[in-house]
Formats: C-alpha cells, structure tokens, sequence
C-alpha cells in the first residue's frame, strides 16, 4: 500500500528524523527533547514516541511526542506528554498543523484509542482550560529586566534576602538533587497535600536532563542551611521552571525570591529568550500574583483532547480528595503513595 503523505508515523524519539526536526524548529523547547520523553516513559514504565507526519519530500513537517498511559483499570490514553506543563505541536507551517490534527484522530480512531490530550490547543480537539502560563520576555541586560519587577514585591524582596545572608548556588552533583532537593521537596508537597513524584525520577533527571546540560538546579542556603530550591529546564531560546520547594519556615528571608532572580539573571547571561515561569492552576491566587510581579505575561493554557465526545478524567477529584489526607500523614505516607500511584496521575 502507498504512504500517503498525511499518514501518522510512529517515530522512536530516537530516529534521527525527530531529533532533526525538533534541533532545526525555532519554537521546540525542553519538553520536545528527546530526553524529556524517554526520561518519563522509562521512570513510569511507558511507551514514549513521536508522532509525525510528512511532506511529499520525505521530511517532516508536523508532529508530537507522545506517551502512551494505562490507568489503574487498563484504560488506553495518549498524552503529549504527561507531566508537562505545555507541550504544543511542532510544525512547519499553520496548514501542517492542522493536517497533523486531522492525522492523529484518524490513526486514533483506527487504533481504537479512547482520547489522545495534547498539552496545547489542536484543530478538532475538545479544548480546556482551568490555568495559565506566565512567561518573561528576556533581554542581554539583566538590569534592564530587573527594572520590569515590581518594586515593593519582587526587587524590594530580593535585595532583602541578600542582606538578610541568603546565597545561592548551582547543583554541582546529583545528591543536590536526589538528596538535598528531594528533602525539601518532599516536605513542600506533604504541606500542599499531593504525593511526591518517586525518588527514581529524580535519579533519572539528574542523568538525562541536568547532566547532559538540559537544565539545572538552584538551591537557597542560609548559614549553609538548604532553604529552597528549584529546577530548571533548558533548550534552544527558552528556560522553563519545572519544580520548586522551600522550607516554609525560613519564608520570612525570601529566599525563593533571590533564587528565581539568580534563574532569570544567568538566563539573561547565557542568551535565552523566554523565561517560562510554567503552570498555574486557575483558582492558585497566590501563586498567580507571585508570577504577576516578575513581569510576566500571563496567558490561558489550553489542552486538547481528541475524542468521540468530550472527555472527564478523575485524577483532579482524587487528588483533592487525598490533600486533606497526605496533610496530616508522616512523610513516607506522602513518598510512599507516590512510589504506588503516581505514574497513574499520567
């Protein structure tokens, strides 16, 4: 049978065809690296690939990584990609990208999967949105960015934990990660009542993502003491935020905001474009209002599902019904539901 040009290819995210494609597009961030998807696939025991299609010459001209998940009854789904904030396609053109929407319902279709969620908006998708995405236009000068803050409530706070003695350094080895970080991660996520990812995630983020030069982590120390930290994704002109934790008793120093402020100046530094503060759920306040004052354009995050109708996932009635639980539980309640459920949360 002929390939017609529009036909999806399942692609292993190591086929030099997708790295190409995703090396050459102006627009692929951390999320479409190869590394970020066999890095999920292989700490939740999934299968990562992309999906593609091609033009009459052969070479691609739209496509998606993807993970295909199970759910604790065996339900199918596929996700592009699971426990990422926003992951939109990868095309070369507007019209490629809507022949790729068309491509990958069909092959859904015929592969009797119930939905695929692609982690930004998708011609024919069923579309979403309970949160937005906030974003930090970069410049080569620092200070110039510096002077986008707001003053009583970022740069007033940053030059405060600076005089208050809290430093900040770059992780030099994966124990500041696995260990140091991981720590402080576990106690942020009991305190906002969710399950930590397992510890073996963090293992595999250190050799995949921040070894192989994809990312790094910050951590906020006073008197040598770990008060926060953060980890931070990279590829071509963006840094993406992807984890923060803190010690809610040193809040009163503010070291989450030299931390984030030595993140966006070594971003300047090293030439990036966009600093992407990620994912913020609607109703999180709090958090919004924090992002709002780095001067920050905050944005609706949309997801699409491609589905015979609309579809309702439990994962979010679930987890708030676990939080008030995991609050009051020891911290190896909080790892240990991790370790057994997280991977379901895909």
């Amino acid at each position: 049978m002929t390939r017609r040009p529009d036909d999806v290819l399942v692609l292993d995210v190591e086929d030099p065809r997708w790295w190409r494609f995703v090396a050459e597009h102006h627009a692929a961030g951390p999320f479409h690296h190869p590394a970020w998807t066999r890095l999920l696939a292989a700490c939740y025991g999934y299968r990562g690939f992309a999906l593609a299609i091609a033009g009459d010459s052969g070479a691609l001209s739209a496509g998606v990584p993807a993970i295909q998940v199970r759910g604790p009854l065996g339900r199918r789904r596929l996700v592009s990609l699971p426990f990422t904030d926003h992951c939109p396609p990868l095309a070369v053109s507007d019209s490629s990208r809507d022949k790729l929407a068309a491509a990958l319902n069909a092959a859904r279709r015929d592969g009797r999967i119930p939905d695929l969620e692609v982690r930004a908006e998708l011609a024919g998708g069923h579309a979403s949105t309970d949160a937005v995405i906030h974003r930090l236009p970069l410049r080569a000068d620092s200070s110039e960015v510096f002077g986008t803050f707001a003053r009583s409530q970022v740069q007033r706070n940053v030059r405060r934990a600076g005089r208050d003695g809290v430093s900040v350094r770059r992780a030099t080895a994966a124990r500041d990660l696995t260990e140091v970080f991981y720590r402080l991660h576990l106690r942020t996520r009991r305190r906002l009542g969710v399950p930590v990812q397992p510890r073996r995630f963090f293992i595999r983020l250190w050799s995949d993502m921040i070894d192989a030069d994809l990312g790094y982590v910050l951590l906020a120390e006073l008197g040598g003491v770990p008060v926060a930290g953060a980890v931070f994704l990279t590829y071509n002109r963006t840094v993406v935020y992807k984890y923060g934790a803190s010690d809610s008793s040193f809040w009163r120093v503010r070291p989450n905001h030299l931390l984030f402020w030595e993140a966006i100046r070594s971003a300047c530094e090293a030439g990036y474009e966009t600093f992407d503060f990620g994912r913020s759920d609607m109703g999180d306040t709090g958090l919004r209002s924090f992002k709002d004052g780095w001067g920050t354009r905050e944005e609706p995050l949309v997801y699409a599902t491609l589905a015979d109708r609309p579809v309702g996932h439990a994962a979010g009635r679930l987890s708030a019904a676990a939080r008030p639980v995991v609050r009051r539980s020891p911290l190896w309640v909080c790892r240990l539901l991790g370790e057994a459920l997280y991977r379901y949360a895909a």
